[in-house]
């Protein structure tokens, strides 16, 4: 897995549903971000399609202020598709030393040209 997040965001109150935590939806959204940014940093192609997105369960709840990171890893490359395991760690408003896993998850991504079609991946990192 990579040290450095491939997204590190803070989370707004426009995210909070009326229980003042983050909406999950919010969190799966950032999740496909951050792998396709792996894919993208993994591979060196412009365009990948999300297909799956494996079991997602929330073990804690993430609050307003929280400074959320996505860090990623590649698991496995295909010659059309990528799975990218995202987990997701946020650390308590101003309180660095608290840190805990939200979730984790497979991302499955299809390579596709400029007009959506189905592509092979052709350039790996080195």
């Amino acid at each position: 897995m990579n040290s450095d997040p491939a997204i590190r965001i803070t989370l707004l109150p426009r995210d909070t549903n009326s229980q003042g935590t983050i909406f999950g939806g919010v969190i799966l959204s950032y999740i496909d971000m951050a792998g396709a940014i792996e894919a993208h940093r993994h591979t060196g192609m412009d365009r990948f399609v999300t297909v799956a997105m494996r079991e997602v369960i929330f073990h804690h709840p993430v609050r307003v202020g929280d400074l959320v990171s996505f860090y990623c890893e590649t698991l496995k490359i295909g010659t059309t598709s990528i799975t990218v395991r995202v987990i997701v760690e946020a650390e308590t408003y101003g309180r660095p030393e608290k840190s805990v896993r939200v979730t984790e998850a497979e991302v499955v991504y299809v390579a596709v040209d400029e007009t959506g079609k189905k592509t092979g991946i052709t350039k790996r990192a080195a």
